[in-house]
């Protein structure tokens, strides 16, 4: 009994030290599903490369692997009659389980002793080219990202941000020389409208995102070759996959940076039935800017959830939210120099928000399944400018906007799969609300000194209250042909609304596509797409007023014609080169017929797009090459490099092609990482874009409408006569990651523009100061007149360099 009880003691101290030698340990946990049918696979082997580690799926297609050590693996996943992945870039830590969704695509050539491996950066038939993804990974640990997904895939070939804005951080995403509204943004098939926190109406974009990063499972960004499914698209689709949550136990994530602290957990509700997640998010930017004497003060909330419920092995129900509350205001610096009095004169104060929720059912059927989903979105927008927005004064208002636009959509899809054809067919239908209160003083009335009219004022004001149906069904067929070295697809899609003049001949809006790629030789593929698209103008577009009639219901939906083919060369399995051209053509542009520019050539502001009369006369066109090289995480080192050379132009109501706004030639980026020990990783990333045209001042407009407009008065006879200066910049991101029992901490220092790169701005007008600061200089020493005429006109050119340091955290249990 002693020699017993020794062997006993001895065995427990073994596994005491050799836990404690061990250390603290993570889960990987997940589930496994045919990527056409969505049925569970079941005996599929998921392995941890380059350890003895893994396992295999159950029934229900769901596995996990505990005690795993913290760090960055990757993982082969195989099954016998289904092509081989491996995932790349998979971290473990000891707070959160890492939870994959993984989707298998089945074997189609019949098999031999060969291993059927499939392409790391396999994209389906319906789109075999312009498609990019990155992972929840890949987007938290870029640099310069602060965990923002638009600001992230600016570094995809043919992505650009909106130049010339101060400081140059909106997430305006501008594609192949696209307009920022000719994209649309889906979360799980939920089409989600507003995606960035102070977004500009009509646009989309704003200065930072909503979706909260710790939801993402996958981001995809199709830049042509859309599915027939996706309505409105001309120049982007985001399609933002969420990850399930922990089946297994309730788990929490906090995160801090210099701007924000966010909250996030998630876990089970009824255990193998009901998951749940939720977010919360607050920004401090405002308590930052006021100790540094920045004028403006932005503060937003945002929220998200997601429920999902397992009704049984054939069906499952889920509902969804996101949403924000925006408040944009100013306060007055301790020193008014020019730039600060612009800040403060040239923008409107903003307090806004919006939400989206989305329900969705998806019904596994016989050699396929089918998905229905029903949701309501809303903007809620005002906006107020005055000719001192921090004394206000109703007579000196220059711009008021009380919005709200708000969509009740559903959409039904059917997926069926025979042999190797693939077959979807849909519909979709939805009632759109939109109101609006505005009143814009486009330019006073302004008198000489003795009484007499040199400039009369031009108002825009009225109100808007319309409401109609929009619907649209579409259709999709793809095939593989000569043991896969042939893929083809074909799309149709029409759709039609009940508001505009013809807007339920739906022989006007149908819009054809063809989509192929052929296996050259081994490792190279030459793919090419052809298609229209159409999109619907924005309701401030629609809902513009003028003596009572609603003046845009002769509008046209926009026109967008692709051409695009290029070739795709792996060397490797985890390395891919692309090349792609791309040319696009548009029609039915709008115009404005205030100051007779195209509507795509705005919609960088904090302003509203389209909330004036228009024409629908503008043409356009973009073309283009864009190169890409990307190597996945192999040896503890990834990279990203693109480079993309594109002209955009646009005709405005002169019918002349000229430059866009976002005409910036040159777009190029590289993104790079390296995975140290000990849970050590470092980032880097490389931006640079070529200098965006510019219209110049008319001098003496500007200095007569400065006080009453905040801001200069453009020379549209020279319309972007002139182009900025080039923008480039580095950032650097350094991550170190504790593991404890049951809790993980994540410190980084994440720092912008590291080597102070000048973010060209466009040129900024206003009046210099007096030396002591208190008033407007003048030429005669006396009170500025309200013409301007004894102002001393001063253009701000650039802005200083800006460096941002960031330290935060994020702590996991």
């Amino acid at each position: 009994m002693k020699k017993l009880a020794v062997l006993i003691s001895l065995v427990l101290l073994n596994g005491i030290v050799y836990g404690q030698k061990l250390g603290p340990r993570g889960t990987i946990t997940g589930t496994v599903k045919d990527k056409k049918t969505q049925e569970p696979v079941i005996s599929v082997s998921i392995s941890l490369i380059d350890t003895d580690m893994g396992t295999v799926s159950d029934i229900d297609g769901n596995f996990r692997i505990e005690n795993v050590p913290p760090k960055t693996y990757n993982i082969r996943v195989k099954s016998i009659d289904y092509k081989e992945i491996t995932l790349y870039n998979v971290v473990v830590t000891t707070g959160n389980a890492e939870v994959l969704d993984i989707e298998l695509e089945k074997n189609s050539i019949e098999l031999s002793t060969a291993v059927v491996r499939s392409n790391p950066f396999q994209k389906n038939a319906e789109t075999p080219l312009s498609i990019q993804t990155m992972s929840a990974q890949e987007i938290k640990s870029n640099p310069g990202g602060n965990f923002d997904v638009s600001r992230v895939i600016q570094a995809f070939p043919g992505v650009g941000g909106t130049s010339g804005s101060v400081g140059g951080y909106r997430n305006d995403l501008v594609i192949r020389g696209g307009a920022p509204n000719e994209n649309v943004y889906y979360l799980d098939g939920i089409e989600v409208p507003v995606i960035n926190h102070f977004a500009t109406q009509g646009s989309a974009g704003g200065p930072t995102g909503i979706v909260n990063i710790s939801f993402i499972n996958e981001v995809n960004l199709y830049t042509s070759a859309f599915s027939a499914k996706y309505d409105n698209p001309l120049s982007g689709v985001l399609q933002l996959k969420q990850r399930s949550a922990n089946p297994d136990k309730v788990q929490h994530n906090v995160r801090l940076s210099a701007t924000e602290l966010a909250y996030t957990v998630d876990g089970p509700i009824k255990k193998d039935k009901v998951t749940f997640m939720a977010s919360g998010r607050r920004s401090y930017l405002q308590l930052l800017f006021k100790a540094l004497q920045i004028p403006i003060q932005p503060s937003y909330w945002d929220f998200q959830y997601k429920i999902d419920y397992k009704i049984n092995k054939k069906l499952t129900f889920y509902t969804l939210g996101i949403g924000a509350i925006d408040n944009f205001s100013f306060i007055t610096p301790d020193e008014l120099t020019p730039e600060n009095i612009y800040t403060i004169k040239s923008n409107p104060t903003i307090n806004q928000w919006n939400y989206t929720n989305g329900y969705g059912l998806k019904k596994l059927v016989k050699n396929g399944f089918w998905n229905w989903t029903f949701s309501r979105n809303m903007l809620n927008n005002e906006l107020d400018q005055f000719e001192d927005n921090q004394n206000p004064k109703e007579t000196e208002r220059i711009l008021k906007i009380r919005s709200q636009e708000s969509e009740t959509k559903t959409r039904f899809e059917l997926n069926k799969y025979y042999g190797l054809w693939n077959f979807s067919v849909g519909v979709m239908a939805q009632y759109d609300e939109y109101t609006n209160d505005y009143y814009t003083r486009v330019r006073s009335e302004i008198r000489d000194q003795n009484g007499l009219l040199v400039q009369p004022s031009v108002i825009v004001q009225g109100a808007s209250d319309i409401n109609f149906y929009r619907y649209g069904a579409f259709m999709q067929a793809a095939t593989k042909l000569f043991k896969e070295r042939l893929s083809v697809s074909l799309g149709l899609r029409t759709d039609g609304n009940t508001f505009t003049t013809g807007g339920n001949n739906l022989g006007e809006t149908i819009s054809p596509r063809l989509a192929t790629s052929l296996l050259l030789v081994e490792n190279l593929k030459f793919n090419t797409s052809v298609a229209r698209y159409y999109k619907i103008p924005p309701y401030t577009i629609l809902g513009f007023q003028s003596g009572g009639v609603y003046v845009s219901k002769n509008s046209k939906y926009i026109q967008s014609d692709h051409i695009v083919v290029g070739f795709e060369f792996l060397p490797k399995r985890d390395i891919r080169f692309t090349l792609e051209g791309f040319y696009k053509v548009y029609d039915n542009y709008p115009v404005s017929l205030i100051d007779s520019i195209s509507l795509a050539n705005k919609g960088g502001n904090f302003n509203v797009l389209g909330n004036e009369p228009v024409s629908s006369t503008g043409q356009g066109r973009s073309y283009g090459v864009e190169f890409q090289f990307q190597r996945k995480l192999t040896k503890n080192f990834f990279a990203i490099l693109s480079y993309t050379y594109f002209i955009s132009e646009f005709t405005n109501a002169n019918g002349i092609y000229e430059p866009a706004s976002w005409d910036n030639r040159h777009l190029l980026s590289l993104i790079g990482g390296y995975k140290f020990k000990r849970n050590i990783e470092l980032g880097v990333k490389f931006r640079y874009q070529g200098g965006a045209p510019y219209t110049p001042f008319d001098d003496a407009a500007s200095q007569q409408n400065y006080l009453s407009t905040g801001v200069g008065t453009l020379n549209y006879n020279r319309f972007n006569d002139l182009r900025l200066g080039a923008f480039h910049a580095l950032d650097i991101r350094l991550d170190k990651k504790w593991n404890f029992k049951n809790w993980a901490l994540d410190l980084y220092l994440d720092v912008t523009n590291v080597y102070g790169g000048v973010q060209p701005q466009y040129p900024q007008y206003t009046f210099q100061r007096t030396d002591d600061n208190s008033a407007f200089a003048t030429t005669d020493g006396q009170p500025v007149r309200s013409d301007g005429s004894n102002a001393i006109p001063y253009v701000i050119k650039e802005s200083d360099p800006v460096i941002i340091p960031t330290i935060g955290f994020i702590i996991a249990f």
